[in-house]
């Protein structure tokens, strides 16, 4: 043999051993993807599908998230699978077991943008209906967009009537996670204060503001009225000695107004408290009760934020600590000096508020303050008027982008001067006898305010209709679903 085919006999052994070395190594690598290959199982809703030659791309929902999954004809789907996936209806709920891969290119129409699940086995659990009253993807359309395109956006009215399937929208159930969070904030916040959550009744037998806007159901022989506030039950819990008390629960307001920001039954956070020397005591704590809930909603809830700016794009929530607090008087100048004609007692417009909140934002850069001392004339009988000047009383409303969110006061806790205040507004002081008698035995002095959760959610998020942050909303033409 010569010393040339040695060589060659030695080189070819080398490359059989080089090739059988990277075998080795392809199968490692094969096993190490394997392993770093995750396999799962999902359950979701099919949000889109569509086939394309032996593939079908679907992209699952789950409550605010989506992700893409994709069925390949090959080893591990036929054709037949492909088919099957590729005919099913959207808003189905499935099973699927798939692989979580890597994608190279972000998956932009995703919320998971850098994955996408390889499906192995797919399984129907629940089958929609093929024709659906709205397009998912048509509700979540930003305002405007559907227009440019000539694509469709649905109106509020289809949407409410289909509340069911709308509220499945990301938008929707990022908004009312994130008003779930209000409630939550707004409950730790002021049991760590040291308040006590009360119930109180919504039947009751005379009208809690003393004034009209008020249901008559009947009951039994007699009639009754749906509560307008928990008002009452509030303060006769502080003559009961339990100095702060809050309740969460349904206001009716038989108000005719078909506004963005009217509702006839809405949620109420009430809040009243006993204080010592100042009713600025009492403005201090409703303040600092909604600056935590704007601080958790902003931490805890970011996500949820940006999924509604999404659709609705808005400038983040501004505030200050300590709160903003102007005078009645301070505002009606801040309002004359860009031009608004009004009296020093008058009540303030919508779009007078609306206009202040814009002055507000310039001077002081916050989307939040309080509006204290206003006219004695403009607020209900039960306010406490100003010591120093009986024009204006200890009354305070509180804005969130320009819109008034709370009405509180320093409620008269003396029964002569209630009864003295009640004839005043020329209310049948029969009706009122029961509120009366409550300040009769011993009363401290006392303050609070209502504060409306879906207009604190409506201006949190900068959307533009109560309806849009009210799960199943009431208004003078909606009774249903």
């Amino acid at each position: 043999m010569t010393k040339e085919n040695v060589q060659g006999a030695g080189e070819e052994e080398q490359q059989a051993q080089s090739k059988k070395a990277l075998k080795k190594q392809q199968k490692e690598a094969e096993k190490a993807a394997k392993k770093a290959e995750q396999q799962i199982w999902v359950r979701a809703r099919i949000h889109t599908s569509r086939a394309k030659g032996k593939q079908c791309f679907l992209v699952l929902r789950h409550q605010q998230f989506t992700v893409q999954a994709l069925l390949a004809v090959g080893e591990r789907a036929s054709k037949q699978m492909v088919k099957f996936a590729a005919n099913l209806t959207k808003e189905s709920i499935i099973d699927v077991e798939a692989v979580v891969k890597k994608v190279e290119q972000k998956i932009e129409s995703c919320s998971q943008q850098d994955v996408e699940l390889h499906v192995e086995r797919i399984f129907v659990i629940s089958q929609s209906e093929a024709r659906l009253p709205l397009q998912l993807e048509d509700a979540v359309r930003p305002e405007g967009e559907g227009d440019e395109e000539g694509r469709a956006t649905v109106n509020q009215d289809t949407r409410l009537d289909n509340r069911v399937i709308d509220l499945r929208t990301t938008t929707s159930q990022a908004i009312f996670r994130l008003q779930s969070g209000v409630c939550q904030l707004f409950r730790d916040t002021l049991i760590n204060k040291g308040f006590v959550e009360i119930q109180t009744p919504k039947i009751i037998s005379a009208a809690s503001e003393g004034g009209a806007n008020v249901f008559t159901v009947s009951y039994f022989k007699t009639s009754a009225y749906l509560a307008q506030s928990p008002q009452l039950y509030k303060q006769m819990c502080i003559c009961a000695d339990f100095d702060k008390v809050f309740c969460v629960g349904p206001v009716f307001r038989a108000e005719d107004s078909n506004t963005h920001r009217h509702l006839t039954e809405f949620v109420g956070l009430d809040i009243e408290m006993a204080f010592n020397y100042h009713y600025h005591e009492v403005i201090d704590s409703i303040t600092d009760t909604m600056v935590q809930i704007f601080k958790g909603l902003r931490d805890r809830f970011q996500t949820e934020i940006q999924t509604v700016n999404k659709q609705y794009p808005s400038e983040p929530f501004k505030f200050l600590e300590p709160t903003l607090r102007l005078e009645y008087k301070e505002a009606v100048a801040m309002l004359k000096a860009a031009g608004v004609e009004m009296g020093d007692e008058e009540d303030l417009s919508t779009p007078n508020e609306k206009l202040l909140g814009r002055l507000v934002k310039e001077k002081y850069d916050t989307d939040f303050y309080v509006l204290d001392k206003y006219p004695l004339a403009v607020r209900p009988f039960y306010t406490m008027p100003d010591p120093n000047n009986p024009k204006y009383s200890n009354s305070y409303d509180m804005f969130m982008r320009g819109e008034e969110i709370l009405s509180g006061a320093q409620r008269i806790h003396d029964a002569q001067l209630l009864t003295e205040r009640a004839m005043h507004h020329s209310i049948d002081l029969e009706k009122i006898k029961a509120y009366i008698d409550s300040f009769r035995y011993g009363a401290p002095p006392h303050a609070g305010g209502g504060i409306g959760l879906e207009r604190v959610t409506m201006l949190y998020l900068g959307l533009h209709n109560v309806r849009q942050t009210s799960m199943f909303p009431r208004d003078p033409k909606r009774l249903t679903p």
